[in-house]
């Protein structure tokens, strides 16, 4: 298991805009891009990054309007969001990247497959968010009410504080274009090897059986979906080795194959491979 590796704190002007990053090169190595959730900085990204940066070029970057990079003159949609994520390899240099999305990230990253194949290797969904599961906006509210005491109590110094910056305004928009963007079914439509790692604690998706369900009846070939037992929302932050070495594997190309109830009754981690 590779230890943590220090992301260096960076600045890049995109598309005219500077967007603060975290970063490190790896000779000839595969890009990684991270893209955080909602109305967050991507510094709760970087546990499970730090574990990856030792052996792919790891960027993790606050997007326009979030954590320390400027806001623009207007929410943007996720969509613009998107573009902004191409915008940024353009600008540090990366032609493709496995994206990695949290959260709304999740919701980005449907996006930027959609419009941007070509700059996709593979796509990671950690606890997509958004779609009719999120709806009405109330029960998206409640949801995340639910989650917080689920998370390691440290996180609440990590997000509070991105939280309150972020604006009330700002918050409520793209809380709403979140619930609209049916993340999920945008992303397995594009013909991209994709990896889903879920959490069974997480209010923001359905119950594990109904997960559990779903999976056993997809016809997705390139799906893969990990299931973490005693994980909620931000798996990223609180389940940062489990995460790693799920993506670590799934970017090398690994087959990621066991049970949904592993053998052992033990292992935090159950996957299930629609894949070759």
């Amino acid at each position: 298991m590779s230890a943590s590796t220090d992301l260096e704190g960076r600045w890049s002007l995109v598309r005219g805009t500077p967007v603060y990053h975290r970063a490190r090169e790896v000779a000839d190595a595969p890009v990684i891009l991270h893209l955080h959730g909602f109305a967050i900085s991507g510094s709760y990204m970087v546990p499970t990054a730090s574990l990856l940066a030792d052996e792919f070029t790891t960027y993790v970057p606050d997007l326009p309007g979030f954590g320390r990079s400027p806001r623009p003159d207007h929410v943007l949609t996720i969509p613009e969001l998107a573009d902004s994520a191409a915008a940024f390899l353009d600008a540090v240099g990366a032609e493709r990247a496995t994206v990695v999305g949290n959260s709304l990230g999740c919701t980005v990253l449907a996006a930027f497959a959609q419009r941007h194949p070509d700059r996709l290797d593979r796509a990671v969904m950690v606890s997509p968010a958004g779609g009719k599961q999120s709806q009405p906006l109330g029960r998206a509210i409640w949801q995340l009410v639910q989650d917080t005491p689920r998370e390691p109590p440290s996180m609440a110094t990590v997000a509070v504080p991105d939280y309150v910056s972020f604006g009330v305004v700002t918050t409520y928009k793209l809380f709403v274009a979140m619930t609209q963007f049916p993340a999920f079914q945008a992303l397995i439509e594009v013909d991209k090897p994709l990896l889903a790692v879920l959490g069974v604690r997480d209010p923001l998706l359905p119950p594990a059986a109904r997960i559990k369900e779903v999976v056993r009846q997809m016809q997705v070939e390139h799906l893969t979906i990990a299931v973490l037992k005693d994980a909620a929302h931000a798996i990223n932050y609180s389940h940062p080795r489990e995460t790693a070495d799920l993506i670590r594997g799934f970017v090398r190309g690994e087959p990621l194959r066991s049970t949904l109830e592993p053998v052992d009754g033990r292992s935090p981690v159950a996957v299930i491979s629609r894949g070759p």
